[in-house]
């Protein structure tokens, strides 16, 4: 695979971006060298390697879900500088 500059114009039209021919150039020819290094991975053999989702082997880190001892509501209000009936009032941000 290789791109020229035709393709890189095409990208930058989709991408509403704009370059001049300077920077087009160097920009085409630093991507040119990220595919050949793609290009250059794809020649290593993985076949007998199964596909990992993480390099380290994680485990599921929540907690159970239980329900517990929540605290009173007057006391969860009681420092709201804000309440309507036993809601917190918010200012609206989205016009």
């Amino acid at each position: 695979m290789s791109i020229d500059t035709i393709e890189f114009d095409r990208i930058a039209d989709l991408a509403r971006l704009e370059f001049s021919e300077q920077e087009k150039n160097e920009i085409v020819a630093e991507m040119e060298r990220m595919i050949q290094f793609m290009e250059k991975l794809n020649e290593l053999d993985v076949s007998g390697i199964e596909p990992t989702y993480h390099v380290l082997d994680f485990k599921n880190v929540f907690r159970q879900d239980r329900v517990g001892k929540s605290m009173p509501l007057e006391e969860t209000l009681s420092n709201a500088p804000n309440v309507k009936q036993v809601f917190f009032s918010v200012p609206k941000v989205i016009s």
